[in-house]
């Protein structure tokens, strides 16, 4: 069956959300409103690309006006699996339901998952607690070096952390740690969606995190839209830290990235590249840098820059390639706490052969865009999600 669009270039900007879902009260989200918030922050966000594809067509943003004539398809899409974590969102995405939410560690993980890992791994623990990941170096760096005991610590996602010095504790018994760790909490009481190696070198007031980090995520609980994707031999580009999330499953090709603006150049490379299939890229650093830090302003000027990104992508677009833009769930940095928020999520659908945009019905599920890709190249359709492939014009 021959394909509407050619390739399909698919950017998840991580946390950037359009407004409290229907059921936030019930994650303690309230009031959330991430675009919104930050919009006000900054005295109005300055986004004449997304301005033109029809953000603000989708809600009040400040300084992002209705489009008279938007160019793309655009609605807001609801997320249907119960949590708010990047994992959640990206399968979803894929078109999978998540009805049992990964855990998340506030006060630190249960005595008896680090017991079992002090045991099966030789090695005492420090730390247990939510850090970030250069502080953590700066208050244990020093004891892990005398004792070799392992620094244990989380984040505000499901995530179990473990830095060890690469000459203190070996790369590959780090890594070996790591599967331990990771085999210890496929248990459903710990559903911890993701183990990261996290070495680094120097010394005490000067530690540097190394390139060696690794990620054990869990595999997805089903097939998804990109695993059937590479069976019917399309390709499947996987930008920034799409691959980890997705634990490799239905990837043909990955391209690591240290920041949005090296995902954006990894994605205009893409874009020069001969492929049939989907290039489908996190942004990482809405999140990561400025949400989880309650940055609003730091949030605004990210959000500017990549916008400002887009005339290069506009540019490079062929007659049968389709632009998605899209979010995970949410991260108001104006919110209390360091938390995501569930959130409504922006969606962006664009082409040049489309002839006028248009407003498409609220979606009820992120995983209408696994649907709509499935779809748009023939393979099996995803158990969840509804195609909006016939009413892109």
């Amino acid at each position: 069956m021959s394909s509407t669009y050619n390739r399909i270039f698919l950017v998840v900007m991580d946390s950037v959300g359009i407004g409290e879902a229907p059921d936030a009260e019930q994650f303690g989200d309230k009031g959330s409103h991430t675009l919104g918030h930050i919009a006000e922050r900054m005295n109005g966000l300055k986004m004449p690309n997304m301005e033109k594809l029809g953000l603000g067509n989708i809600g009040t943003i400040k300084g992002v006006p209705r489009a008279e004539k938007p160019i793309s398809c655009y609605t807001k899409m609801q997320e249907a699996s119960n949590g708010k974590d990047t994992m959640t969102g990206h399968w979803e995405i894929m078109g999978l339901n998540i009805q049992i939410p990964f855990r998340v560690f506030p006060e630190g993980f249960p005595d008896e998952l680090l017991s079992e890992l002090e045991a099966r791994t030789g090695r005492k623990i420090i730390g247990n607690k939510p850090a970030s990941g250069t502080a953590i170096l700066d208050e244990l760096g020093e004891e892990h070096m005398k004792t070799g005991a392992l620094i244990v610590y989380t984040s505000a996602d499901s995530v179990l952390q473990i830095a060890a010095h690469e000459e203190i504790v070996p790369i590959e018994e780090l890594y070996s740690i790591c599967k331990i760790a990771r085999e210890l909490t496929l248990d459903e009481k710990y559903m911890v969606g993701r183990i990261i190696a996290r070495p680094f070198l120097g010394e005490p007031g000067n530690f540097k995190r190394t390139a060696n980090r690794h990620d054990y995520a869990l595999k997805p609980f089903g097939r998804t839209v990109m695993n059937e994707l590479q069976d019917e031999g399309y390709d499947v580009i996987a930008i920034g830290k799409i691959s980890d999330i997705y634990d490799g499953e239905g990837v043909t090709q990955s391209l690591r990235t240290v920041s949005n603006m090296d995902g954006m150049d990894k994605l205009n490379q893409t874009l020069e590249m001969d492929f049939k299939g989907l290039s489908f890229l996190n942004l990482v650093d809405f999140d990561a840098l400025f949400g989880h830090r309650r940055d609003p302003e730091g949030y605004g000027n990210a959000l500017e820059e990549y916008d400002a990104r887009l005339s290069e992508v506009f540019e490079k677009m062929k007659e049968d390639d389709l632009l998605i833009i899209t979010a995970d769930h949410g991260n108001d940095p104006v919110h209390p706490g360091t938390d995501h928020t569930r959130e409504y999520v922006p969606l962006i659908a664009y082409s040049k052969s489309m002839k006028e945009g248009s407003e498409l019905p609220v979606r009820m599920t992120f995983a209408d865009i696994g649907a709509t890709v499935a779809e748009n190249f023939g393979v099996k359709m995803p158990e969840h999600g509804t195609s909006f492939l016939k009413e892109l014009r």
